[in-house]
C-alpha cells in the first residue's frame, strides 16, 4: 500500500522513470561500445553515448503516454476488443517512431555513410518489434501495478466492512442485554414498592448509579476488569435489596488482574443466571463467589453459586443457549475473540453451579485515566 501512495506522488513518478530510462539508455551505450569497440573504426564513446542516452530519454517521454493510453483503454472483460485493437495500433506505430528516431541519430552521429530511404526502412521493419516488445512490457507492468492496488485496496475495504459488521452485531447484542437487565430490575422494584418504599426508593438510586456508569461507557465495547466489577457492584447492591439476608456475594480479584481489558457487561448476566437459578428457587440463604486471576496469558473468571448446579444427565451447551443472557454472552464473546476464548458450566466440587470464563489476557487502553483500586476481597 505504501507503494500506490509513492507511485500516486508525481514527482516520485517521474523521478523513477528517469532512473529507469537512464539505465537503459547506459546499459544499450555499453552493448554497443563493446560491439563496435573491436572494428577497424570504432565508434567514439561520446557519440554513443549521445544515441542511445537520446533513445532511452525518448521512452522517458513516451511512457506517460503509454500509461495514460493504459488507463484510458483498459482490456476487460467488457471492452477488450476495442482495447486490444486500439493498444496493437498503438504499439506498432510507437515501435515504428521509435525505432526511426534511433537509426536516424545512429546514421547521423555515428555511420559516416548515406543511407537510401528503402535501406532505412528495411533496416526498421526488420527490428521495430524491439519497440513493439517494450510498448507490451510498459504496458503488462502498468496493469500489474494497477491490479495490485484494486487488491490491496479491496482488502481494506473488506476489513473495514467486516468491523463495522462485527461491531454492529456486537452493539446490538448489547443493546438487546441493557432492556433484558432494565426490565428485571423494574420487575424487582415493583415488587418491593408496596411492601417496602424504602427499600424501593434504594433500589431506584442504585439503578440510576448503574445507568450513569453505563452511560459513561456508550460507545465501549471493552472495559477494564475494575470498571466491570464496579458496574457488578451496583446491581448486586440492587439485587441485594431483592434478596436481603438470602444473598451473599463475596468478590476476589487478584490484584494484576484489574487491568485486564474485558468485554462491557460480560458478567451482570453470568451473576443474573447464578442468582435465578442458584438463588431465587429457594427460600434459605445462598452464597455466590466472583474469582478473577491471570494465568498463562489468560484471564480467568470464575462465577460459582452454591445452587442445585447442573441436572445429572444435563448439557451445558444447551443450557447456554437458552435465554437472552447466557446466549448474548457466547455470542459477543464469539465476535470478539472467535476460538480464543471459553465459557464452561459445570459442577462445583462442593456442589452448585460454576461459570468458567477465559478470554485473552490485554491490558487496560492507556489513554484511559487509571483508577483507585478497590479491595482485592470483598464481600456484597
Amino acid at each position: 500500500m505504501k507503494l500506490v501512495m509513492m507511485w500516486r506522488d508525481r514527482r516520485y513518478r517521474w523521478s523513477l522513470i528517469f532512473i529507469i530510462w537512464t539505465l537503459f539508455g547506459l546499459f544499450l551505450a555499453s552493448q554497443l561500445y563493446m560491439d563496435y569497440s573491436r572494428s577497424e573504426r570504432p565508434f567514439k564513446w561520446y557519440n554513443i553515448l549521445l544515441v542511445e542516452m537520446s533513445y532511452g530519454y525518448i521512452w522517458a517521454l513516451l511512457t506517460p503516454l503509454i500509461l495514460w493510453l493504459a488507463r484510458k483503454f483498459r482490456i476487460e472483460r467488457n471492452n477488450w476488443k476495442e482495447g486490444l485493437t486500439i493498444h496493437i495500433f498503438a504499439s506498432l506505430f510507437i515501435g515504428f517512431t521509435t525505432r526511426l528516431a534511433h537509426d536516424l541519430m545512429f546514421y547521423y552521429f555515428l555511420y559516416d555513410k548515406p543511407i537510401t530511404p528503402l535501406r532505412a526502412l528495411q533496416n526498421i521493419y526488420l527490428i521495430f518489434d524491439y519497440g513493439m516488445l517494450i510498448y507490451w512490457v510498459i504496458l503488462l507492468i502498468s496493469y500489474s501495478f494497477d491490479y495490485y492496488r484494486r487488491f490491496q485496496e479491496g482488502e481494506v475495504k473488506a476489513s473495514r466492512l467486516e468491523t463495522q459488521l462485527a461491531q454492529a452485531e456486537l452493539q446490538a447484542l448489547k443493546m438487546q442485554l441493557q432492556p433484558h437487565f432494565l426490565f428485571n430490575t423494574l420487575h424487582s422494584i415493583s415488587a418491593l414498592l408496596h411492601k417496602d418504599v424504602n427499600s424501593a426508593d434504594t433500589m431506584i438510586a442504585r439503578l440510576g448509579d448503574f445507568l450513569r456508569l453505563t452511560l459513561e461507557n456508550a460507545g465501549t465495547q471493552e472495559v477494564s476488569l475494575q470498571e466491570e466489577i464496579e458496574f457488578l457492584r451496583c446491581y448486586l447492591e440492587i439485587e441485594k435489596m431483592r434478596f436481603r439476608d438470602r444473598l451473599t456475594v463475596h468478590i476476589n480479584i487478584e490484584p494484576d488482574s484489574f487491568a485486564a481489558r474485558v468485554p462491557n457487561l460480560i458478567l451482570q448476566p453470568i451473576v443474573e443466571n447464578a442468582i435465578r437459578h442458584g438463588i431465587a428457587p429457594r427460600s434459605k440463604p445462598g452464597r455466590i463467589e466472583i474469582y478473577a486471576r491471570r494465568q498463562d496469558g489468560l484471564l480467568q473468571v470464575q462465577v460459582t453459586d452454591d445452587g442445585p448446579g447442573l441436572p445429572v444427565n444435563g448439557n451445558s451447551k444447551g443450557i447456554l443457549k437458552e435465554g437472552v443472557g447466557l446466549a448474548n454472552t457466547q455470542a459477543r464473546l464469539q465476535q470478539i475473540y472467535g476460538k480464543a476464548h471459553r465459557l464452561d458450566l459445570s459442577n462445583a466440587p462442593l456442589g452448585g453451579l460454576t461459570v468458567t470464563l477465559e478470554i485473552p489476557f490485554k491490558e487496560e487502553f492507556a489513554e484511559r485515566p487509571a483508577q483507585k483500586t478497590r479491595p482485592i476481597t470483598t464481600h456484597v
